[in-house]
């Protein structure tokens, strides 16, 4: 089979009888952002991280992505949680189409849950639906949710035992939902799914209409990660979002003089784990303990 062909979903897949459903996580009874202190996954260019034990020691979770790891010969051995990104945006940006074949993506993730370790989760090659792509890719919306939902059954039907995370994509809210409706047509409840990645909200982050369609898929039940989120961001929505990743402290720290315990080391904190780690408390620490805070904040 060609293996571009794999992210097209055939009419008889969609009509399919339903898949085995994935359990629900154990603490799937968590409602809000604070109730677990490992919500906010730090991104790092620095694989090596993974290792150090300043984040083993805190239970800092990290994100890192494929294009990080793939080709190294020796991989770090984790020890604090860690979720993989796909590189999907960069893909996307740059080829208008995914160059690395599930085939390819699944073996890799593979080999870095063995012997990185304690994975959480691994996000699929899933199709953003920011205007900017679509012109790249010269598809629409509605063929991006195809190729994101057919991309999690491409994945789990390779490796069904990795923590792959199945991502919603759209502009509207009415985008969402019908993606969410294609992952059902598909057999995919998505509700019983430990956690689901929202794609192509990162830039409307701070927006109402962000807001509100975060709000309506969380009131569905579904466990959402939220991908890029900012600290503006983060006020907002953070109450209803069941963890996010962000770089955003990186690129905070390039445009900033080094810490005053990092003159003379490095030129800025860009790939500084006390910087990184400072900033996540930070950020953890803006968020008010009330969830209605939060809403007026």
């Amino acid at each position: 089979m060609n293996d571009a062909a794999l992210f097209d979903i055939p009419a008889p897949l969609i009509n399919a009888q339903p898949k085995a459903k994935r359990p629900a996580p154990v603490h799937a009874d968590r409602t809000w952002f604070a109730d677990v202190d490992r919500v906010t996954y730090l991104g790092t260019h620095q694989p090596s991280w993974l290792a150090r034990p300043e984040f083993g020691e805190d239970c800092i979770p990290l994100c890192v992505s494929h294009g990080r790891l793939t080709g190294r010969t020796t991989l770090p051995r984790a020890v604090t949680p860690w979720m993989l990104d796909s590189r999907g945006f960069t893909e996307l940006s740059q080829n208008g189409r995914w160059t690395i074949s599930p085939y390819t993506y699944a073996a890799a993730a593979r080999r870095y849950f063995d012997e990185i370790g304690l994975m959480d989760m691994c996000a699929i090659q899933d199709w953003m639906c920011e205007d900017e792509i679509l012109a790249k890719t010269g598809l629409t919306i509605a063929d991006h949710q195809l190729k994101t939902v057919a991309s999690f059954l491409n994945l789990m039907t390779l490796d069904s035992e990795l923590p792959w995370m199945p991502v919603i994509q759209g502009r509207t809210l009415d985008d969402y939902l019908r993606c969410i409706d294609l992952y059902d047509q598909a057999g995919v409840d998505l509700t019983l799914e430990p956690v689901v990645g929202i794609g192509s909200v990162c830039r409307l982050q701070q927006t109402d209409e962000a807001a509100r369609i975060i709000e309506t898929v969380w009131s569905m039940g579904i466990r959402l990660h939220g991908f890029g989120f900012k600290k503006t961001g983060l006020r907002r929505v953070a109450h209803q979002l069941y963890s996010s990743d962000s770089m955003a402290w990186s690129y905070n720290a390039v445009n900033r003089a080094p810490m005053p315990e990092c003159v003379g080391k490095h030129v800025h904190c860009g790939n500084c784990p006390k910087y990184a780690i400072a900033w996540r408390n930070a950020l953890l620490n803006s968020l008010p303990d009330d969830p209605q805070l939060l809403l007026s904040a």
